[in-house]
């Protein structure tokens, strides 16, 4: 490939602007003129020039065309001097009027049949495309086909006979350079995604089986997990180890014939398996099957699965066929998959297809033109561009429609933009009203304007989206980001009115003022993700001068915060049994030792698992603990009189939401006895600080409770 020298540089910055930069050591960076003309024909067109701005190593121009410029076409811009340059495209592509002239609304990537493929590419800034195609049968033989430029800046070519399992690439002609993309629509590809891939897809189809009724956002219960992380442990008693199959294994069991893997997980009772992204994703090797590991939030392909969890990575049908496969088994346990999507950015920028493609059109910049880094990670997914917006919801749809995925978790979806997401929940209800879409709302710097951003400040404009609420997480545990830090449930008083606006649901319970949300479906209750510390290991440094009886305690109370509360609750695998990373913060590339899930140490903690499996019974078994909205809380949900930092709610009158008309669930992170007086009722105890069960154990004699130390009790009456 041919460097390309350029005495000067121009660039289209709008339809009609073009900025030219001129050296100081070209003619003093001085030109009294400049005309433009196509590059192969065509009249020389002068422009008008409309500023000049001296900058330190150049000067630059601002000039203006009467016509606007005829984009995918190569234009010449000649100075005074007679030398002429290439007029690249600039920030014309991040403009309105860009959008507008481009926006396309149809199918993109392949469209397979055994006799023709037809391949779609949104290239408009190219000037010529071409397809790569390497045979099945000669994968060092490389086959070009010269596209087709259609409306909207599509490019469009059909190749005729049967491309099954042939790979492919785009090579695109823009700024006077070629450039070589994966197609973004790529639904299956190569080993470490270094092609895409034609499969057939009717030949991966799978019937789901039934899921159990699921009518509203808060009967949900959500257990967190990485497909490695649930299948990699010696003990597991799993066969194909960190795999999609390893994952639709069932009746698995560790040394001591307890269940493991997803057979586990039903037992527990959770409604939800949020798996870490299964997109493929960059990070790891897929030609070694090496220990390896990565969380998966470096996207690469956004609707590939991974490779390396597939038992084939070299075979574009196995890793389609596999996530099937473990799709459906979960499904067969009557479980409901959300998926861990990252669209607010891509691993590295330069390199992506979509930078490859469309240079500068899917990423945003900020005001100088420098690729913003709102997200940390290099670059901000630019969502509010039509195209972009475009693909986020053509990819979760296909998503929805081809792997039958029943809800999306979005990764730092603060850095996208509200349009985009309301356009998501529009278009994911059109197949399935009980779809969940919950997403991170952290309020980033990235540049849009702050009344655009997909975060929690602007709840109300995302009625029916689930937001992480950082606010439970840290009012119950303490911060996230100061492990000294005690919450309410490691006795720290100065979180309790907090710890009481969090319970109801965030939605500001007696004081509308100091609520989070507009409705309870909005509030994703945790404590404990991928992310940061466990809670285990917090409390490991926030609480280490107490005994470990004592901590486990604090951890029980905290996680029953998660289940008791209203909202959507949360937890993250292993939780149940006090998961530990070692101390790690980061885990996302750590071994498999630090992220793995400890069958050994679950079944050393089966008594609290089997309490919190009972208590996760409990919130199932009566609707009082899963209202819908603000007015449902307000009247039922009262606080009662305790001595601080003692917090007791009581739900009442809901019998018809349940079994019983009325309960009571009472908080004690103080480390010394409190009592409590009960109102008038005969009480009935379903959970106190031994056991919990949907059946009642005992009756209290009389209307006053002796709370032992770090407890919580639930009490029933009719």
């Amino acid at each position: 490939m041919k460097a390309i020298t350029r005495k000067f540089f121009a660039y289209l910055d709008d339809m009609q602007i073009i900025t030219i930069l001129l050296p100081n050591n070209y003619f003093g960076g001085s030109s009294s003129h400049f005309s433009i003309k196509k590059m192969n024909r065509g009249e020389h067109v002068l422009l008008t020039i409309i500023n000049r701005i001296p900058l330190e190593n150049s000067v630059k121009y601002i000039c203006q065309i009467e016509e606007k410029l005829v984009i995918g076409e190569q234009y010449w811009v000649i100075d005074e001097h007679g030398e002429k340059t290439d007029l690249q495209i600039g920030a014309v592509i991040r403009t309105a009027a860009f959008d507008n002239d481009f926006f396309y609304d149809g199918q993109l990537g392949y469209i397979y049949h055994s006799d023709h493929t037809l391949f779609k590419l949104w290239a408009p800034t190219a000037t010529k495309v071409k397809l790569k195609l390497l045979p099945t049968d000669r994968p060092k033989t490389e086959i070009f086909h010269s596209m087709m430029r259609k409306e909207k800046g599509v490019w469009q070519a059909a190749v005729t006979g049967d491309l099954e399992c042939y790979c492919y690439s785009f090579l695109i002609y823009v700024n006077l350079e070629w450039r070589e993309a994966v197609d973004p629509y790529a639904i299956s590809v190569s080993t470490n995604g270094e092609y895409a891939a034609v499969i057939d897809l009717n030949k991966t189809r799978v019937t789901n089986p039934p899921l159990p009724l699921f009518k509203q956002p808060t009967d949900a219960i959500i257990y967190e997990t990485h497909i490695r992380d649930l299948t990699i442990h010696s003990n597991s008693g799993i066969k194909n180890k960190g795999k999609y199959l390893g994952a639709a294994e069932l009746h698995t069991v560790s040394a001591d014939g307890t269940p493991t893997g997803i057979s586990y997980v039903k037992e527990l009772g959770i409604t939800h398996i949020e798996f870490l992204p299964f997109n493929d994703f960059e990070g790891i090797d897929e030609r070694r099957n090496t220990d390896e590991y990565n969380w998966g939030y470096n996207p690469l392909h956004f609707n590939a699965p991974e490779g390396s969890f597939s038992t084939d990575p070299s075979n574009p049908y196995a890793r389609v066929t596999e996530l099937k496969a473990m799709i459906h088994a979960v499904h067969r346990q009557g479980i409901r998959v959300i998926m861990d999507v990252v669209y607010n950015h891509v691993y590295i920028r330069e390199s992506s297809s979509f930078e490859n493609i469309v240079p500068g059109y899917y990423f945003r910049h900020d005001e100088f033109g420098m690729p913003s880094n709102g997200t940390g990670v290099g670059n901000d997914f630019a969502s509010e561009r039509l195209m972009g917006r475009k693909f986020i919801i053509d990819s979760v749809m296909y998503w929805l429609k081809e792997y039958q995925i029943d809800g999306f978790r979005f990764d730092l979806m603060g850095i996208l933009d509200i349009e985009t997401m309301n356009e998501i929940r529009k278009a994911v209800d059109s197949i399935d009203p009980s779809i969940l879409i919950i997403g991170e709302g952290w309020d980033l710097d990235t540049p849009i304007s702050a009344n655009k951003k997909a975060c929690i400040r602007n709840q109300k404009c995302l009625p029916r989206i689930g937001q992480f609420n950082d606010w439970f997480r840290d009012t119950v545990k303490g911060s996230t980001f100061q492990l000294e830090d005690k919450g309410y449930a490691f006795g720290n008083a100065h979180y309790y009115e907090a710890a009481k606006q969090v319970l109801a649901g965030s939605i500001g319970l007696d004081r509308t003022e100091a609520g989070l949300f507009l409705s309870p479906v909005q509030s994703v209750n945790y404590v404990e993700s991928h992310d940061n510390h466990t809670l285990w290991d917090k409390l490991a440094v926030s609480s280490k001068s107490i005994s470990k009886e004592t901590r486990q305690k604090q951890h029980m109370l905290a996680t029953a915060m998660v289940l008791l509360s209203q909202g959507i609750p949360f937890l993250h695998s292993g939780q149940e049994f006090f998961r530990t990373k070692n101390g790690e913060g980061n885990s996302y590339r750590s071994s498999d030792k630090i992220n793995q899930l400890d069958w050994n140490r679950k079944s050393y903690y089966e008594e609290e698992v089997a309490y919190l499996r009972e208590l996760i019974r409990i919130r199932k078994s009566h609707g009082a603990f899963r209202f819908t909205n603000r007015k449902l809380i307000s009247k039922h949900m009262y606080f009662l009189p305790a001595e601080k930092p003692v917090i007791g709610f009581l739900l009442n009158d809901v019998d018809d939401y349940g079994e019983w008309g009325k309960i009571i669930v009472f908080f004690n992170p103080a480390f010394s006895q409190k009592i409590v007086e009960l109102p008038e009722e005969q009480w009935l105890v379903l959970a106190d600080e031994q056991t919990a069960n949907i059946k009642p154990k005992r009756m209290l004699e009389k209307n006053t409770l002796e709370l032992p130390p770090i407890c919580f009790y639930v009490l029933v009456s009719k």
